[in-house]
Order: structure tokens, then sequence, then C-alpha cells
């Protein structure tokens, strides 16, 4: 059986740091970050609040530039959105169209893809189905409740079909039994599609209970603190998983982690 440390790195990030500038001079936000995902791997990168978490994220999107060092999927280095990539914001009400039907909103991604018709609508059809949305094709975002508007945004993600789906803080918004369901579902994901997935979140609970490996961001600017290996293998349940001693030890590990660098 072939394990994480086994399998080809697909995200790899280097000496990644990150300034903006100021009246001042340049102000330093990240500063020297090195870390690999690899294929089909889940991992979450925690840290105190305001360490620069969203920064990182965007950089490895491509949404903000690099100051120094590089992030790159499968040896290309990003300078750009990359086309192997998904982005599941936060604010589903924001990202999604309230103008659009879900079927709409999920296909929207997949114009300039120029895939054949019958392929575009078996992506659309797959992904509501992966996500429990079959039968809500029809509705709008307005009329479906919090945490059906993130499955469809992460409807839209996995109709994609990216090589790396990164999340930010994607069930924040939910109640705490909602965001298990999705907490669920991402795990469904990666082992229906493949899809490696890199979660930013503030909830280390959720990093514990989602991640192969978590990425502690520390100091200020950020560098990586530590990465903490979860070895809870799969399948996971919420109740089973979250009541072992293990769940609790690395819990209070990385707590104390976040702690001290905050």
């Amino acid at each position: 059986m072939t394990t994480i440390e086994q399998t080809p790195v697909r995200l790899s990030v280097r000496g990644l740091a990150k300034s903006y500038p100021t009246k001042n001079g340049l102000v330093p936000v990240i500063a020297d970050l090195t870390f690999d995902v690899r294929v089909g791997e889940v991992c979450c990168i925690v840290g105190p609040s305001g360490i620069g978490k969203t920064t990182l994220l965007k950089c490895l999107t491509g949404l903000q530039s690099i100051t120094a060092g590089s992030a790159a999927i499968d040896g290309n280095v990003i300078e750009g959105p990359p086309e192997e990539m998904a982005l599941v914001f936060q604010e589903y009400t924001r990202s999604l169209m309230p103008w659009l039907t879900v079927e709409k909103n999920v296909r929207l991604p997949l114009k300039h893809l120029h895939l054949p018709g019958a392929e575009r609508e078996e992506r659309v059809a797959s992904a509501l189905t992966a996500v429990g949305l079959s039968g809500a094709e029809s509705k709008f975002p307005w009329q479906l409740s919090g945490g059906m508007q993130q499955r469809v945004a992460i409807a839209r993600a996995i109709a994609y079909r990216p090589e790396v789906l990164v999340m930010d803080e994607p069930f924040a918004s939910v109640d705490a039994q909602t965001r298990f369901e999705l907490e669920d579902l991402c795990l469904r994901i990666r082992e229906q599609f493949g899809m490696t997935i890199v979660v930013v979140t503030h909830d280390i609970d959720e990093a514990v209970y989602l991640s192969d490996r978590v990425v502690v961001l520390g100091e200020r600017p950020a560098k990586v603190t530590e990465i903490v290996e979860i070895d809870f293998g799969a399948p996971r349940d919420q109740l089973t998983t979250r009541a072992l001693p293990a769940f609790a030890e690395l819990r209070t590990q990385i707590f104390g982690l976040i702690r001290k660098a905050g």
C-alpha cells in the first residue's frame, strides 16, 4: 500500500517570502516558508490570527506576487492563477452568482475549457451528486441554506477537476453540525476525485480531523514553526476519530505551538 510519504510532491513551496510596500519601505509578512504537499494529501495550514495565512494562500493561488522564493505545481512555478488549481472561499455569498441557478453556477468555470457538451454536463452532474445536491439544479443560491450554498461553491470547484483544491476557511460561516458534514464531504472528494487539498483554517480540531499533515505558522514575519504528521489513516469518523486519545494529544500539541507563536 502506497503511503503519503511515498507519493510524488504536487505543491512545492521553497523559501517563500512576501512583503508589502508602505511609505516607510517594505513590511515583511511572510519571511521564509518551505514545505511540500504531496499528491492526494490533505494539508491544513494553521497559525495565530494575523500571521499571514490568507496572504500565503493568495501567493499559492497566484492572486498575489511572491517577493522571494517560489511556489510550484508539479515543478511548474506559479506566476499567476494556475489552471491546475481551484479555490473555495469562506464567503460563499460573495463567490456565487445570485442571479444564476445552482447548475449554471457550477457550469460557469467550465466555459473556457472548451469541453464537449456531453463531458461538460457530466462534470456538472457528477459534481452536484458528489456534494449531495442532485435535484437542486434549478434553485437559486438565495433559496438554499448556508451549508448548501457552500456545497454549490465546492461543486463548482470540483467540476473544474483541479489537481489542487485550495480552501480558505471554507466552513467557518456555517453551524457546527453542517461544518462536520462539510468536513466529511471534503474527505470524500479527496477519495472520489483524487485531489490534493490545501485548507487554511483557524479551527485546530478541524485541522487534526482533516489532515495528513498540519503546517503550523509562527513568528512574525511568518515562518513554519512545525509540520505535524497526522497518521489516523482512512476512513475517519466524526465520533470515533475525535474520541481517540491521539486526537486530543495532537490538538493540544498544535494549540500549544499556536499559542506560543501568538
